[in-house]
């Protein structure tokens, strides 16, 4: 299943054009311009969002780091290894939020 744009982007971009045509091409030179494959990106992109307790990137990032190949127990392990630096509670809502995506989709 493919990760669909939330409304509220899907708003952004009906309002904003440029603006978000900008950022998703920022967004693309970005993951093209180095060797990480997709996958790592979108993991990387994922304990991110986790650090500055971002659901809906959370949520995002993990259904895009599952469709490009990552385990469940990836998605876990990238936000699991951020507990000494962004702390448990962070840690423990973006757990809860992939979870809680996970189950929606199955």
């Amino acid at each position: 299943m493919t990760q669909q744009p939330a409304p509220l982007y899907l708003k952004l971009k009906e309002r904003h054009p440029e603006l978000i045509g900008a950022v998703e091409a920022m967004s693309k030179a970005a993951r093209t311009s180095g060797p990480l494959d997709e996958k790592t990106g979108h993991l990387i992109q994922l304990g991110a969002a986790a650090a500055i307790h971002s659901r809906g990137s959370v949520c995002s990032h993990a259904a895009r780091a599952k469709e490009s190949g990552a385990t469940i127990d990836e998605i876990h392990h990238a936000i699991i290894v951020l507990t000494s630096t962004i702390g448990f509670p962070t840690v423990a809502a973006a757990l809860s939020w992939v979870d809680e995506m996970l189950e929606k989709q199955a």
